[in-house]
Order: structure tokens, then C-alpha cells, then sequence
């Protein structure tokens, strides 16, 4: 049988095969307050045969948004609201982590009250833009602005909300959190030279530029238990106008730091459209040396990439994103090699139940027919 559908470990979690369904941004929640529904709780548990359900990314605080209609778990409500939804997950027999993050700059003062988002350097992203939609739905790609460079008080304040919510996520059900450090969100814009031009203790050398996201886990860490956190990092993804030169060995540093604070895992964000980089395999043998806790990786993986990645030992459990968003049966269609169905990519953002938890499992389909 394939390693991929073999039970595992997650620290002191069981899970029941090597499948993540991988965090991706879906833009469903209740508004006003980003608030996650009962739809979502459909959505969670249709696809909750996979062994461990990243949550799609979470804010965790009122500044940390950058596209409408995500979901928040710093208030109440949004407390709440995950409730549901992780215990539906739980119930099909997923763990589920929260996916943290803060965008920094790629935002815009929709989401930030009329002012400037916060960076580690007031840098725009060139050719990036954020969804802003109105309450009906209707949305439209827009620039990113110019941020405001974070000084001492907002770095220390942004620490406390990823400390603070990871706490509210694990009020809300979770079994742990995900720090997202990748894909050019804000901790992503520290570690990098191109899009980090402090020259205090969080800029310049390597460790400097690395701090934030340390302090950012020790601060989780602090409040929730090692054991409970992942950390997601993209060394090869460029887009969000952040290509550094400087930041494989960036990662390989930070991934030392992250193996001697024992986190559950490390989660490797790859590129994943179709002229997409690939990754060196003296990458991955050298970070597998350093990181000898659990590593998952995602991006545009098959189940005959996914075999071989676990046969060499590089991964332990490999994420798959687009692929579960139309095949909430992804790990039956994978054990009985079914036929895949394809994704409508115009409902991936906002709308309702149409290309969300409307779509069939195999089965479904075959009695259907049948009829």
C-alpha cells in the first residue's frame, strides 16, 4: 500500500493517512465580523478524510487583513464560529490546525480603516493586488498601496495577536496552529533582503532578519505548547514581488532555530503553477538533516510525486489544495485511482454554496447516473 494512506503521528496526534488538505483561501465567511458559518462546517467535513485539515489563513487581528470575507479567531464571534467547524472535522476523524497569519503589506486601507498597512519597510509589492469585495459578493483584483514601516511598538503588538489568537484557536477546537511565514505575507517580508531594508535589530544580517519569526513562535509557543505549532515556509516562492536572493539559506537558518524549539512540524510551501521552479534535491537532503521533525509539503503534487517524496524520506505528509476544493472525496478517488474532477476556478472566492459544497463525490455521481 501506498505510504500515503498509512495511519502516522503528529506529536501526540493520530492521523489517518499522510494526506493534509492543504490551507487555501476560500472568502465564505458571515459578515459583518469575518465570521465563520455553518457552510463552512459542510465544507470542513465533506473533506475531513484527509489526516490533517489546514484551516484556510486566519486573521489575527483587525490589521491583519487582506482580503475580504477571511476569517478571523481573535473575537467572540469568530470563536464561535470555528467551534462548529472543527468538530465537524474532528468528528469524520481530521485533526485540524488554524493557519495564522498577518499580510502586512499586502493589503490596502479598505482593511486598515483608512490608513497605511504596516511592513518591515515601507516598500510597496510591485504588481500585486488584494480582492476587495462589497457585501453582495462583487469583487475586483486592486493594487496594493504603499505600507507604513512598523516600528518597535507595532512589532511587539503584532507578537501578542499571534500568541493571543493562538490561544482563541485552541479555545475554538483547533488542535493546534500553523505560523504562515510564506507566500509574501509579513513574516515572509522580514526574512527577505528585498523587501526588509531595516537596519535595527530585525533587518540586515540573517539573524536579525529572522528574529520576528522567532519571537513570533516563542511567543505561541509561550501560550499553547510547542507541540501545537507549525510553521510555514516558502523559500522557492517569488511572486508578491519577493524574489531575495538571500533567502534559501535564510530558510535553512530558520529552520535550524525552528527544529531546536521541537515544533510539530514544518510545512514547505512550493510553487505550484505549470513553469513553476523546481526544487533543488540538495535543498530538500540538507533540510531534512537540519528539521528532523515532521515535514509536509504542498504544491501541485500527484500521488505518484507524493509516493516518491515520502519513499526518500524528504516529507512526511504531503498537502494537496486544488484538487480537494472539487474532490471532497480526494482520498477515496486517490485509494481506488478514480477519475478527478476538475475545479471551477471562478467560485474559488466569495459567493455561496455553488462551486463550494455543491460538488459530488464520485459515488454520488455513479448512483446519478445509475438513476
Amino acid at each position: 500500500m501506498s505510504k500515503l494512506f498509512q495511519k502516522t503521528n503528529l506529536k501526540n496526534l493520530d492521523l489517518q493517512n499522510r494526506i493534509v488538505m492543504a490551507p487555501m483561501t476560500r472568502a465564505r465567511t458571515s459578515q459583518p465580523g469575518n465570521v465563520p458559518n455553518e457552510m463552512m462546517a459542510t465544507y470542513y467535513r465533506q473533506r475531513a478524510t484527509a489526516g490533517l485539515i489546514i484551516s484556510e489563513a486566519t486573521q489575527i487581528s483587525d490589521d491583519s487583513q487582506g482580503y475580504s470575507f477571511t476569517p478571523g479567531v481573535y473575537t467572540d464571534e469568530q470563536v464561535k464560529g470555528w467551534q462548529p467547524v472543527t468538530k465537524a472535522a474532528q468528528d469524520q476523524g481530521a485533526a485540524m490546525f488554524c493557519q495564522l497569519w498577518h499580510v502586512g503589506r499586502v493589503s490596502h486601507p479598505t482593511f486598515q480603516q483608512g490608513e497605511l498597512p504596516i511592513a518591515p519597510s515601507a516598500l510597496a509589492p510591485v504588481e500585486t493586488k488584494v480582492w476587495i469585495s462589497d457585501n453582495k459578493g462583487n469583487g475586483n483584483m486592486v493594487d496594493c498601496v504603499q505600507p507604513r514601516e512598523m516600528t518597535q511598538t507595532d512589532i511587539d503588538r503584532v507578537i501578542k495577536d499571534f500568541a493571543y489568537s493562538a490561544k482563541r484557536a485552541v479555545k475554538a477546537g483547533f488542535n493546534g496552529v500553523e505560523i504562515h511565514g510564506g507566500n509574501g505575507y509579513l513574516i515572509d517580508q522580514f526574512l527577505r533582503t528585498n523587501s526588509n531594508k531595516r537596519t535595527d535589530n530585525y533587518g540586515g544580517t540573517r539573524e536579525n532578519r529572522i528574529r520576528f519569526l522567532l519571537e513570533v513562535v516563542d511567543a505561541v509557543i509561550e501560550t499553547i505548547g510547542a507541540d501545537k505549532v507549525g510553521v510555514r515556509l516558502a523559500p522557492f516562492i517569488t511572486f508578491k514581488d519577493m524574489d531575495c536572493p538571500n533567502i534559501v539559506p535564510t530558510i535553512l537558518e530558520a529552520s535550524k532555530q525552528l527544529q531546536a524549539r521541537d515544533i510539530a512540524y514544518m510545512h514547505l510551501s512550493e510553487a505550484d503553477w505549470d513553469d513553476a521552479p523546481v526544487i533543488p534535491e540538495s535543498f530538500r537532503i540538507e533540510l531534512r538533516e537540519i528539521f528532523t521533525n515532521t515535514i509536509i509539503v504542498a504544491g501541485s503534487y500527484t500521488q505518484e510525486r507524493a509516493d516518491e517524496v515520502l519513499s526518500k524520506g524528504y516529507a512526511d505528509l504531503v498537502a494537496f489544495g486544488r484538487p480537494f476544493v472539487s474532490n471532497p472525496d480526494l482520498v477515496s478517488r486517490l485509494v481506488n485511482d478514480y477519475e478527478l474532477a476538475d475545479l471551477d476556478g471562478a467560485t474559488l472566492f466569495g459567493g455561496n454554496a455553488h462551486g463550494y459544497i455543491d460538488y459530488p463525490t464520485f459515488n454520488e455521481i455513479n448512483r446519478t447516473a445509475c438513476n
